[in-house]
């Protein structure tokens, strides 16, 4: 058996330039955080980011979740067949700057090691996993935490967080 290294693309669009101010480096940030799930998870492909505000994330919220409010992290993984020669396409991660701000301000942790919590989560959301019952939500808490503990991350859902 050939072990083949995952190979991630990343398309980082940033509609929110306070974002820049936000984060030092935006790029490192992201890339840190999708590439330790991306080894974890075994999975390579491309992912698209958006770094926006909440007034966008509150369209988007409204307009695929029915939810008129905005959120720090919505996932849109792909629905569609892959093209044969072509890297897998796993879907669209979008960050509200704001609500991510104040849930980070909220749990005393540092705004980038928040970010990358929310990158891990969302990246697991476009590989299928969800939160939706007990057991689901244990294990996708636990793969968030093996995956952010090597970037400097506490478990975010231990006593501590």
């Amino acid at each position: 058996m050939i072990d083949t290294p995952t190979v991630l693309t990343i398309d980082l669009r940033i509609e929110d330039e306070n974002w820049t101010s936000a984060l030092v480096d935006c790029e490192k940030v992201i890339e840190s955080a999708l590439e330790a799930a991306a080894q974890k998870m075994n999975q390579s492909g491309l992912v698209e980011v958006l770094l926006t505000n909440d007034a966008e994330m509150r369209e988007l919220n409204s307009k695929w979740r029915g939810k008129d409010t905005p959120t720090d992290v919505l996932s849109f993984p792909s629905e569609g067949a892959d093209m044969p020669g072509m890297q897998t396409f796993l879907g669209d991660l979008a960050l509200g700057l704001e609500v991510a701000k104040t849930d980070a301000d909220k749990l005393g942790r540092d705004f980038e090691l928040h970010v990358m919590h929310l990158l891990v989560h969302g990246f697991l959301h476009l590989l299928g996993y969800d939160h939706m019952s007990e057991e689901e939500a244990k294990h996708m808490e636990g793969l968030e935490a093996q995956i952010l503990a090597p970037l400097g991350l506490p478990d975010p859902y231990g006593d501590a967080a």
